[in-house]
């Protein structure tokens, strides 16, 4: 009995996986939260979101989260890394926004997973191995990935879909893929 219930609840979260609605749902989600990740971050580093050390405020002043990007791109000379934190400030204030907006949603999404892994990656090899963990960044840009990989038509609420740059659901995306993969076997009996 208990066995046929999770059984249905399996097909039943399948079958979501193809569902036009859930895909829309999750592409909104998806993109609020990348969004307000990278305004949020932007804002803070102009002091928008308090002094520095008060509350949760990452850096509170520009040139305190300047001297974070020369501890995270030590590689880099003096005078380059602060003209890439402009760089990735701005950046992260463009995609924040079309993310936001819904525009470009596809190529904001690659471009916030390559922009996040490359802070991972040198959070965790400068900074500390555990810091890019407790900020969720991994976690993020896999997130951006899924979006950048959503079925076409799949972002509701876009100006894409508006302006007619990306299909709007026709009733159905594509079913699901079923796993062809073959996996290792034991050798039969006498062989």
């Amino acid at each position: 009995m208990a066995m046929t219930k999770l059984d249905n609840l399996r097909k039943r979260a399948h079958r979501a996986g193809g569902s036009p609605r859930a895909w829309a749902s999750a592409t909104v989600l998806a993109r609020l939260a990348l969004a307000t990740g990278f305004l949020s971050a932007v804002a803070d580093r102009f002091g928008l979101w308090g002094k520095p050390g008060s509350g949760n405020v990452g850096w509170g002043t520009y040139d305190l989260y300047l001297a974070y990007v020369h501890e995270l791109a030590p590689y880099l000379p003096g005078g380059f890394v602060d003209a890439v934190g402009g760089v990735a400030t701005a950046v992260e204030a463009t995609l924040g926004i079309a993310l936001l907006l819904g525009v470009a949603v596809r190529l904001s999404a690659w471009a916030s997973t390559g922009v996040l892994l490359t802070f991972a990656l040198s959070m965790f090899l400068f900074s500390h191995p555990e810091a890019p963990f407790s900020a969720s960044v991994f976690s993020a840009a896999a997130l951006a990935l899924l979006l950048a990989l959503a079925p076409t038509g799949a972002y509701a609420l876009a100006l894409d879909r508006k302006l007619g740059l990306e299909r709007s659901h026709s009733g159905s995306l594509p079913r699901p893929q079923t796993c062809t993969c073959r996996t290792a076997t034991a050798p039969e009996q006498g062989q």
